[in-house]
């Protein structure tokens, strides 16, 4: 691994975040070389339990949780609690995803760590914002994507073939709030360096489901004459593959690929808007086409002739592609129970790296160290929080190799 340094090396950030949406944020400030400290209950994220398992250790949590160093705490403490507050002034990042109000129950909310650092930004994640009638709702990923239209439009784009929503195991909306935090944090601390002025961050999955409606939003207001056309799957002799010729030139390659250059001139196909309302027509075509080949032959064939196009492949197959291997998107760790491969950032740097860090901490295993070395506590005083109860720590050693 190239030794470039990371664009947030020297940015720490205190992570009070579980499962998801949280994690897969800090995940990303690690990725970039934020020193992430992951706050743990004592009894550790939850997602440290969720399969699959190997050795009794999570690969679904070490994929969220690469790079950061763990610190298990018991926050009903208030000697835990007086920790974090002697640790805001050298941190620059808090990130929560707790429901609204815990943290200001714990005295740890914005208000009250930005008296001890100015600078501080804060960011909490929750499913529909820190205020209003609905903020204290539950809100997992399958109940945003319900509230927000998702799955209900996208139970409309399969005209007739199913008659009730359709089952997500695909989080949707933790992915895309994480990303949405993640880029929030990176504007305020831009804006902290500029002014000196620190930020409180609302991010609402709600929120961002619905911003992820582009063209649903707008049709739900301004009802179109017809429904658009969509592109589906089309039937090989093996599989499915999904054609889309978008442009008129797309169009046109696509008919000379099939042997079909009367398609060009044929009335029912000669323009976008009367393939539009001729689609299920040109749809049907293509299956005939395709049905006597295999899924892979179709594709060689179009993308020879530059018509947009693939095969419906499975994620084992897709993490093989020569994009995904050329561009290094799998980043190599082990998190205690073997090697595994999680996914590098979406994004590269040309001069600073951006990819997993090699360290899965234990739960609580970086606690001792970091007070001793951020606070300067004694060996005599970390014990002594041991014993009441507000920190916990585990003598097991997490895998770690410096990249």
């Amino acid at each position: 691994m190239s030794a470039r340094p990371g664009i947030l090396d020297g940015i720490r950030v205190l992570d009070f975040t579980a499962v998801m949406s949280g994690p897969y944020c800090t995940r990303l400030l690690a990725d970039l070389g934020a020193e992430v400290i992951k706050v743990e209950p004592p009894e550790g994220d939850h997602i440290r339990l969720r399969p699959p398992l190997r050795d009794g250790r999570s690969a679904y949590f070490a994929q969220l949780n690469a790079g950061k160093n763990s610190m298990a705490l018991n926050l009903k403490k208030p000697e835990a609690r007086a920790l974090i507050c002697d640790l805001v002034p050298q941190c620059d990042v808090v990130v929560e995803n707790y429901r609204p109000g815990v943290m200001k129950r714990l005295g740890l909310d914005y208000e009250a760590l930005s008296k001890l650092n100015p600078k501080l930004v804060y960011c909490s994640i929750s499913g529909f914002g820190q205020q209003g009638t609905w903020s204290g709702r539950s809100a997992y990923a399958p109940v945003l994507h319900a509230t927000s239209g998702y799955d209900m439009a996208n139970l409309d784009y399969q005209e007739g073939d199913v008659e009730r929503p359709l089952k997500n195991g695909i989080f949707v909306a933790d992915v895309l709030g994480g990303s949405m935090a993640f880029g929030a944090i990176q504007a305020a601390m831009y804006h902290a360096l500029k002014t000196g002025q620190g930020e409180h961050i609302d991010v609402s999955l709600l929120d961002a489901m619905v911003g992820l409606l582009v063209y649903e939003c707008q049709e739900a207001q301004f009802p179109a004459e017809r429904r658009r056309p969509l592109y589906q799957p089309t039937q090989a002799r093996d599989g499915f593959l999904l054609i889309a010729p978008v442009s008129q030139n797309n169009f046109e390659a696509l008919a000379q690929a099939t042997n079909h250059a009367e398609w060009i001139v044929d009335d029912r196909f000669a323009t976008t808007s009367k393939r539009e309302h001729n689609w299920g027509e040109l749809m049907q075509l293509l299956d005939q086409w395709a049905g006597s080949r295999t899924a892979a032959e179709c594709e060689a064939i179009l993308t020879k002739a530059g018509v947009p196009c693939s095969q419906y492949l499975a994620i084992r197959d897709t993490m093989k592609l020569p994009p995904i291997v050329e561009r290094g998107v799998f980043e190599p760790i082990d998190d205690g129970a073997g090697p595994m491969r999680v996914p590098n950032p979406a994004f590269r740097f040309a001069r600073n790296a951006a990819h997993a860090r090699n360290k899965v901490p234990a739960l609580g295993e970086d606690g001792a160290r970091l007070l001793r070395d951020l606070l300067g506590l004694s060996e005599a005083r970390i014990a002594e929080l041991g014993r009441c109860g507000a920190l916990c720590h585990t003598q097991e050693s997490a895998v770690a190799v410096a990249t």
